[in-house]
């Protein structure tokens, strides 16, 4: 079947150029419309309280959407709270994380975000398990991202504030387009709804991820392009493929790798080796016992590396001590002499105080007058004389 006209079930991108479709476009003379099959509606203040929710008591947020952020700042402003400035969030994207700066002050020091997929934001938030986590969130009952905090073994608390309407779509004559591109299990809850005998129409169904894959399964519904596969890891590629009359590929189901847009992402082998497949038991057996010895070897390693360091801190606190202990010595030892120069000192100024240097004064004065009184009696003899 020649595909001239395609459906896709997401909004238009803002430079058709640089989007992955130019090519169907330019290339193929294909005519692509693009319309979002539901839309986002906030849960109202009143709802939410039923929850008994309190932001104050968490200590961190987790974010997977632009629409988390947009609805988590619409129900603080409706329920009239403040967001604590050491709040910390945690974003699966480091785009989703540079748009929290319409919304608070960026400081790398409490924003967290993920390299690529969610699984990576796991790793960083398993550096803060002590944090009580809040998950602002859609209104569905399990998400790829409950799954994943959930066998991660989060402690955290799913804060529904908004949810996935389906939107009308009966304004579009099904049977004009020749494939219908479908990325979520609420588009296939839309498509359903608004034509029941969708199954009866001669249009080929095209769908990315696996949980896309498994609600069209529940629905009976064909799925004639699956993506992601290995030589098509985008939409655009796999429809690319199909036009181009290439094989149909099996889907590539990678556990743990989430996208922002909660799909299941592909990891080729270039990003990501393949382990070797060994057929011979011996052989495995002889590779498991060397990779033992070698883990053996690496434990060895640290633990010596352990007791370096033991060693080393152990003979720093040892002559820290000693020399401690050699200093209060010295300290003694002046103190020492110190209280033996002092009585001496005493004793001096005692025997300095004792100087008979008074009484040998008053002495010599004594004598001179004795002398003097004996001369006037010289004179009186002379007169007599006379």
């Amino acid at each position: 079947m020649k595909i001239k006209k395609i459906l896709i079930s997401q909004p238009a991108p803002a430079d058709l150029e640089k989007s992955p479709y130019r090519n169907l476009v330019n290339k193929h003379k294909i005519d692509i419309t693009f319309y979002k099959f539901f839309e986002v509606v906030g849960i109202p203040a009143s709802e939410f309280r039923r929850t008994r929710i309190h932001i104050g008591d968490y200590t961190a947020i987790i974010f997977n959407s632009k629409n988390s952020i947009e609805h988590f700042f619409r129900m603080m402003k409706e329920l009239r709270e403040t967001v604590s400035e050491d709040m910390k969030y945690f974003c699966s994207t480091e785009a989703i994380a540079l748009y929290l700066q319409n919304f608070i002050q960026y400081r790398k020091r409490k924003v967290f975000f993920g390299a690529q997929y969610f699984s990576d934001l796991l790793e960083v938030m398993g550096k803060h398990r002590d944090e009580k986590f809040l998950f602002p969130c859609s209104d569905e009952k399990q998400t790829e991202y409950t799954k994943a905090l959930d066998k991660a073994k989060f402690k955290y608390t799913k804060a529904p504030m908004y949810t996935s309407a389906p939107k009308d779509l009966t304004k579009f004559d099904i049977d004009s387009f020749d494939a219908i591109c479908l990325f979520s299990p609420i588009g296939v809850r839309s498509l359903v709804k608004s034509f029941p005998d969708i199954k009866e129409h001669n249009v080929l169904i095209a769908a990315f991820g696996s949980s896309t894959h498994a609600a069209l399964k529940e629905n009976g519904i064909k799925l004639n392009i699956a993506a992601p596969t290995q030589s098509a890891p985008s939409m655009a590629m796999a429809l690319e493929n199909y036009i181009m009359g290439k094989e149909q590929e099996s889907v590539i189901v990678t556990k743990g790798e989430i996208s922002h847009r909660g799909v299941r992402s592909t990891i080729t082998s270039s990003s990501r080796k393949t382990k070797p497949v060994i057929a011979n038991k011996e052989v495995y057996k002889q590779r498991m016992e060397e990779k033992k010895a070698q883990a053996a070897a690496r434990r060895a390693e640290r633990a010596a590396e352990k007791a370096r360091k033991a060693a080393a801190e152990a003979q720093n606190s040892n002559e820290a001590v000693a020399t401690k202990v050699e200093k209060k010595t010295v300290e003694k030892k002046v103190a020492v002499k110190k209280e033996a120069a002092a009585p001496a000192k005493v004793e001096t100024k005692a025997a300095a105080v004792k100087k008979p240097a008074a009484p040998a004064k008053t002495e010599k004065k004594s004598a001179v007058k004795q002398t003097a009184a004996k001369k006037p009696a010289a004179k009186t003899s002379t007169t007599k004389k006379a």
